[in-house]
């Protein structure tokens, strides 16, 4: 196992100071989220080379890239970092193959046709960039900085600039290249359905300081994340790995833990592999007794943790509930306040929740390493 990126350095502009501290898995994607201008760019950038830092250090695996206490400042040149930008940034008087073997150090044949077949670019060697399409080009820019062999991938909002059916096409290119390239990324991105479906890891700057990091299942339900989230589209993750196929009714049985599992609608794969689930809590209803006789497949027996009102809105009177499946598995529920005082729900009682939904929000998902 490669070691991790490390990252603790400060910076100084005008009148603001940031200060970003961090430690990195050193495989699958990382997402770096927060608002506009809470130093998500500065990270990656102080990574790159393209910003120096006042102070710290940067170290990726077993290299230095910089250390202001030894006076390492590593050329950007020399740091085995690629960078995928907003706008794709190709060369308009060469074609595709001469854009992607631009990043190339040293010839390799086969490398170069694994990217090419990945990223689906085989069509496009010999047209230029004006003959592209905006997810076309960032499929390239995105092919040159692999076939660079980097030691670590940096993603500047690489939809961004993209409409929706081109962010739609670029997608599952970026589902491929987590799943099959074994270079750490780090994505900065506004979009909480990008880190759904492409992130294991996730890290929350604001005001130039890292809130949190963490796996994203737990980032998610962190306090930095409500004010993302609506009180009334709150939602629990969960990790989990396919135990059971039932073809019959097209369901699969996916294991939270060793006694917890939620059936959902038939995913192709194989049994002992890894998916993300996302709950809505409004999806979530609480029972003080087991049911009888119940159309709904998932009820699940739980603790309840936390009771907390919707302190935006007094006139819905809602409240939310955390219920404790099992050890770090946790789940969101939003109920009536009514609900809540009738059937008398506090922190330490044992109930039963029924979830009536649960969506596959990623497949294959990389398991810790």
């Amino acid at each position: 196992m490669r070691e991790k990126i490390v990252i603790k350095i400060s910076k100084k502009f005008d009148a603001r100071n940031f200060c970003i501290e961090c430690e990195l898995p050193s495989s699958g994607i990382t997402a770096i989220f927060g608002r506009s201008g809470a130093g998500k760019t500065t990270l990656i950038n102080a990574v790159s080379g393209l910003l120096t830092p006042d102070s710290g250090m940067i170290t990726v695996g077993d290299r230095v890239l910089f250390c202001k206490k030894s006076k390492v400042n590593i050329d950007i040149e020399d740091r085995r970092v690629g960078y995928v930008f907003q706008d794709a940034r190709l060369f308009p008087h060469m074609n595709v193959q001469r854009n992607l073997e631009y990043g190339i150090r040293e010839s390799d044949t086969s490398f170069f046709q694994e990217i090419i077949e990945l990223l689906g670019l085989s069509e496009l060697l010999y047209r230029h960039p004006s003959e592209l399409s905006g997810g076309e080009k960032q499929r390239v820019s995105i092919g040159r900085a692999l076939l660079s062999k980097p030691d670590v991938l940096l993603m500047d909002e690489p939809l961004a600039s993209l409409d929706l059916p081109r962010k739609r096409d670029v997608m599952p290119y970026l589902e491929r290249l987590a799943q099959n390239i074994n270079v750490p990324i780090l994505y900065v991105t506004h979009s909480l359905n990008e880190i759904l479906r492409l992130s294991n890891h996730m890290v929350i700057v604001d005001d130039g300081r890292v809130v949190e990091s963490g796996p994203i299942e737990k980032v998610w339900r962190s306090p930095s994340m409500k004010p993302w989230h609506a009180f009334s589209e709150q939602s629990s993750l969960f990790k989990g790995i396919i135990s059971d196929q039932n073809k019959h009714y097209a369901l699969t049985k996916v294991s939270l833990s060793a006694d917890i599992h939620l059936w959902v609608q038939f995913i192709e794969g194989e049994i002992g592999d890894a998916v993300r689930l996302r709950v809505r809590a409004t999806d979530v209803s609480i029972t003080l007794e087991k049911p009888a006789k119940t159309s709904i497949r998932n009820v699940i027996n739980c603790d309840v943790v936390t009771v907390g009102g919707d302190s935006n809105n007094t006139h819905r009177r809602s409240a939310e509930v955390s219920l404790k499946l099992a050890e770090d598995c946790y789940l969101n529920a939003v109920v009536t306040q009514w609900a809540v005082e009738e059937l008398d729900i506090r922190p330490g009682m044992t109930v039963y929740a029924q979830i009536k939904g649960v969506s596959v929000a990623q497949r294959d998902i990389a398991l810790e390493r």
